[in-house]
């Protein structure tokens, strides 16, 4: 049987356990926490079959090690326990940016040991093992990153782990990662969080507060957000975001023209046109801003091996998964 050590076990740790243990895996689920209570709290909801407090007792003899700790806390721990991971052992994480993720998998995590980054496309604003949910990733985008020594068998490990507990996975090259996710992920946190800001530093707050209702709650909801995990996204994230906030910036001041205008017309075709993009994002039809050619978003049967791809991780991806053929071939 094999063993799978989850470190952090906080929503996203234990939601994994949760979805694994749903699935009846053959294998034993370990987790550990710097926090000790958090640990508890996983097992006690069944996110674990056991905890170990001690990191690197608990990584000890594991097939598989997810990495589910906010994004600054991952080097740590690489730098950690990567000396005292067996040979084979394949590493992972769930860190909403990739790039420095990776960098620190080369630096800290030996030669013998595959690293291939992930990053789940879900969540909530509430965190611990209490919200972790067996579903979390049901339908949900899983990218994958691999490193660049990573085994081909790993690459197909950590894909069938995120097929697995529910999602779909989607091959994705670091940068391309980083940047995209800076637009639709990090930017609206920032969002979030200076429009709250923005409001709670108004010494008319206490009045406005109670006129605040959906609408607010809606739009500020990732502000909820583990302050720690968001810290750490702005800081090894900083030039996709800072690119996407002056994108805003841009698009903000232009509209603010549009308010100011006061032109009936063009604001209603501003309103008309991001009611109409949001409408095919929904039906999983984009158009590209260069043409009004309908294109349908490609199913995971539609790829290679029921996997979506970032069109330059592709390539690298086809050239590990021939030389692992080409391997093969010479090894019977």
């Amino acid at each position: 049987m094999s063993k799978i050590t989850i470190v952090g076990m906080g929503l996203i740790g234990s939601s994994i356990g949760l979805a694994l243990k749903k699935a009846k895996i053959d294998g034993e689920i370990v987790g550990t926490d710097r926090d000790r209570s958090v640990s508890a709290r996983a097992r006690k909801i069944g996110a674990a079959d056991s905890t170990e407090n001690n990191p690197i007792k608990a990584v000890a003899g594991a097939s598989i090690v997810i990495l589910a700790t906010p994004v600054g806390a991952i080097k740590e721990m690489m730098k950690l326990f990567g000396p005292e991971l067996e040979e084979g052992t394949i590493v992972t994480d769930t860190g909403s940016t990739k790039t420095e993720v990776l960098r620190w998998a080369e630096e800290y995590l030996p030669s013998n040991v595959s690293f291939v980054g992930g990053h789940p496309m879900a969540g909530k604003e509430l965190s611990g093992p209490e919200s972790a949910q067996a579903d979390l990733f049901e339908g949900a985008t899983y990218c994958i990153v691999p490193g660049k020594n990573a085994d081909p068998n790993a690459v197909a490990v950590v894909t069938k782990m995120s097929e697995t507990i529910g999602a779909k996975p989607y091959f994705i090259d670091s940068l391309e990662h980083d940047s995209y996710v800076a637009a639709v992920s990090h930017l609206p946190l920032i969002l979030s969080t200076v429009l709250v800001k923005l409001n709670a530093d108004n010494p008319s707050w206490p009045e406005i507060s109670k006129l605040a209702s959906n609408g607010f709650r809606d739009v500020s909801r990732l502000a909820s957000g583990n302050p720690e995990m968001s810290r750490d996204i702005c800081l090894t994230n900083q030039e996709g975001l800072v690119y996407w906030i002056d994108q805003f910036i841009s698009e903000l001041t232009a509209f603010k023209g549009l308010v100011q205008d006061g032109g009936e017309k063009t604001l209603g075709r501003a309103f008309d046109s991001a009611w109409e993009a949001r409408d095919r994002w929904l039906q999983n039809k984009i158009t590209a801003p260069s043409s009004n050619q309908m294109v349908d978003i490609p199913t995971t049967a539609e790829t290679m091996g029921g996997m979506l791809m970032g069109d330059r991780a592709a390539g690298r991806i086809k050239e590990m998964l021939d030389w692992h053929k080409e391997d093969k071939k010479e090894e019977d």
